[in-house]
């Protein structure tokens, strides 16, 4: 028999994107001036655009902890998006992911990561995601779970909502 497949969002999931926000210094925010919104106000950047962004993120507090226990009991997989517009937002996802998982055969994600913008056209039991209306999720055909919900605000309530469904 084989274990329930779950599969895990990155941005605002595993990641915290505000965190390679934060750590892009001012000259290079006024550089990046080309991501802001298309009438030039800077309260909402396109920051998901920037070149290296995501090679820059800290991990979500519990994240690391929480993988490695439900992989006790999932068969876990990453099903992200890398922003269209963004050259390196693949290769810094996948670096991203090796940095903090291992890049070694045996690691918790070795050749298993899916990056898609259709979410809905994977099959599996659970999928942790931040965004439910976005690239599919909503769609997706297992049982949704709302990270940074009321019902599932930190990795501690997911934790204990998923190893007490297997």
């Amino acid at each position: 028999m084989t274990n329930p497949i779950l599969f895990f969002d990155m941005d605002n999931v595993l990641v915290d994107f505000q965190s390679g926000i934060d750590k892009l210094d001012k000259a290079k925010k006024q550089e990046y001036g080309e991501y802001y919104d298309s009438a030039g106000t800077k309260h909402e950047a396109h920051y998901d655009d920037v070149p290296g962004i995501f090679a820059l993120m800290d991990p979500m507090p519990g994240a690391i902890e929480a993988v490695h226990k439900l992989a006790e009991k999932y068969d876990v997989y990453i099903l992200s998006t890398a922003p269209w517009k963004n050259p390196t937002a693949l290769n810094d996802k996948l670096k991203w992911v090796k940095d903090h998982f291992g890049a070694e055969e045996g690691s918790v994600f070795y050749k298993r990561i899916i990056f898609t913008h259709h979410k809905d056209l994977c099959h599996g039991d659970y999928l942790i995601d931040d965004r439910p209306h976005k690239c599919g999720a909503g769609n997706f055909s297992g049982e949704l779970i709302h990270f940074g919900s009321p019902v599932f605000p930190d990795w501690d309530a997911v934790v204990e909502y998923l190893m007490h469904n297997v």
